[in-house]
């Protein structure tokens, strides 16, 4: 990406970003009713002394993460002191970020796509095209809408309502009791019936159990797309007894947090696809790179996200569109939130979502 050499970080702050959803978030290890996240906001300066701010979102999700929002401040506070007056070359904002000392991955997402989005703005860019990746990026993306765990007559009453405002692709949120998911499925699908089904257990099941819903969704004739996360994250003899029972692609997300877990993943069968996540895989650099280290190994991809606004969304709506696209896109969590406190970025039509023309992430605070 063509930018002024010299780059340095003047400063990095950060500051809770706490915001209340519609519903309680519920999945099978837990529940949020407000964002837990650290919003980092990255300065940098170009040796002509022209300045940009980055935004990056630094997302917790306990206990899906092991890192809450007390301590992400408090880590991202003291690399920003270790990171001020860092100079920045091409294509090392992931090294620079490393430099910091031990950080979690949360935490580190955070810093990068902030100066990611600050060194695009300054080279005036998107972010995808910084990222790389050639081809044609895909910059208009189609995404489902997530159901979290509830009464099966509040989850076909949101289905309803996000029919209404155009979504067809149901992220459900399962694994706690798979008889009680099933009558959850079957009211979604009476009120909605052309919806297609994508399954999440967060790790909730044992492999009979996740074959057992299935086994029976299908036999209904759900329209099932994929099958994210059916057992626990250590469990891949479990996910390989669903991959090779299913008729449905399994998707590894708690089982994916790194390279050597695509490794596993594979020679144990345990899934057919991954799910990208930037929090959980440190970045948009370190999840561009696994991205396609995966497709290489011949694994199936799904760009997804911890509870999240706008600006966590879009660094990773950003590394699917240098990506070219991704099999099933799930970045919907910003409609899920009471009220949205960042503009721009990307314009939206119900699921669709086409990012703006603009430098960097282009979003900026309300």
């Amino acid at each position: 990406m063509p930018t002024p050499d010299g780059i340095s970080i003047v400063a990095i702050d950060v500051e809770p970003l706490s915001v209340p959803l519609r519903e309680p978030f519920v999945i099978a290890t837990g529940r949020i009713d407000t964002t837990r996240a650290a919003l980092v906001r990255a300065t940098l300066q170009d040796s002509q002394g022209a300045r940009a701010i980055g935004l990056g979102e630094a997302a917790a999700l306990p206990p899906v993460t092991r890192e809450d929002q007390p301590e992400l401040l408090a880590e991202i506070a003291a690399a920003a002191a270790r990171l001020r007056g860092a100079v920045i070359a091409d294509g090392d904002a992931g090294s620079i970020v490393d430099g910091a000392g031990p950080l979690g991955r949360v935490a580190r997402a955070g810093i990068e796509a902030a100066i990611l989005d600050a060194r695009a703005r300054l080279g005036g860019v998107p972010l995808h095209e910084a990222l790389g990746g050639g081809g044609r990026p895909a910059r208009e993306l189609v995404t489902d809408i997530t159901l979290p765990i509830s009464d099966p007559e509040r989850m076909s009453a949101g289905a309803r309502a996000h029919r209404r405002a155009g979504f067809d692709t149901f992220k459900v949120k399962v694994g706690r009791d798979w008889r009680a998911d099933l009558a959850s499925l079957r009211a979604v699908a009476a009120a909605v019936p052309d919806a297609r089904f994508r399954l999440d257990a967060n790790a909730g099941f044992t492999a009979a159990d996740a074959r057992a819903l299935l086994d029976a969704a299908l036999g209904d004739g759900l329209t099932i797309e994929c099958f994210e996360q059916p057992c626990a994250a250590g469990d891949l003899a479990g996910m390989a007894e669903v991959a090779a029972h299913a008729a449905v692609p399994v998707v590894a997300d708690e089982s994916f947090r790194g390279g050597d877990d695509l490794e596993r993943i594979v020679a144990a069968g345990a899934a057919q696809a991954v799910n990208l996540k930037l929090a959980k895989l440190g970045g948009p650099v370190a999840a561009f790179a696994l991205a396609r280290r995966a497709r290489a190994l011949g694994l199936r991809l799904m760009a997804g996200a911890m509870v999240e606004t706008r600006v966590g969304l879009l660094a990773m709506a950003h590394v699917v569109a240098a990506l070219g696209g991704v099999d099933w896109v799930d970045l919907d969590t910003a409609f899920l939130l009471a009220d949205d406190p960042f503009d721009g970025g990307w314009t939206f039509d119900g699921p669709r979502l086409r990012l703006t023309a603009g430098p960097g992430l282009g979003v900026r605070r309300r």
